[in-house]
C-alpha cells in the first residue's frame, strides 16, 4: 500500500502510480507549445517564467482525484472550476494534457500555472484531489510533488 515517497515522507500513493507519474510527459499548449519531462531542465518553461515574471510554475490537473477514472463530462466540469478558480485568484495560465506515452490511461486535461507559491500549488492540488502535482522551480526543472 504506500511506501517511502520523493521528499522522504510516507506516502499513500502505490509504487506503480508514482512511476507512472515520472514517466507521464505534461504538453504544454499555447503559442510554443512544448512537453515537461520530470527531472529535465526545460529552456521554454524558463522562457515563460521570465514572461511571466515568476519564479516558479505548477502543472496541476483537477481530473481523476486520487487516481480513480471518472465520468469525461465530472472530468470536464471540475477542469473548468479549477480554470475559474484560477481566474479569481490572478494566476495567469497555459492549458496543457497529461499524458502517460503508454497510451493506458486518458490525458488529464491541465493548466501550467504562474506565480503562485509551492504551498499554493500544494494547497490547490489537495482541493482537488489530486496525489501529486509537477513543480518547476526557478531553474525550470519539473519535480513531481506528492501530496498524500
Amino acid at each position: 500500500m504506500g511506501g517511502q515517497g520523493h521528499g522522504g515522507f510516507m506516502t499513500q500513493v502505490d509504487h506503480a502510480t508514482i512511476q507512472a507519474y515520472l514517466e507521464t510527459d505534461y504538453q504544454v499548449y499555447g503559442d510554443c507549445p512544448f512537453t515537461l519531462n520530470i527531472g529535465k531542465a526545460c529552456a521554454e518553461l524558463s522562457a515563460l517564467h521570465k514572461t511571466y515574471h515568476s519564479s516558479g510554475s505548477a502543472f496541476i490537473t483537477a481530473a481523476n482525484p486520487f487516481s480513480r477514472l471518472l465520468d469525461p463530462v465530472l472530468n470536464r466540469e471540475r477542469h473548468i472550476s479549477l480554470a475559474r478558480e484560477l481566474a479569481a485568484r490572478g494566476f495567469p495560465f497555459i492549458d496543457g494534457t497529461g499524458k502517460h506515452p503508454s497510451n493506458l490511461w486518458p490525458g488529464e486535461a491541465s493548466f501550467l500555472v504562474f506565480g503562485l507559491t509551492l504551498e499554493e500549488a500544494r494547497d490547490l492540488g489537495r482541493h482537488y484531489g489530486q496525489n501529486a502535482i509537477v513543480w518547476n522551480g526557478a531553474g525550470a526543472v519539473p519535480e513531481l510533488i506528492l501530496l498524500r
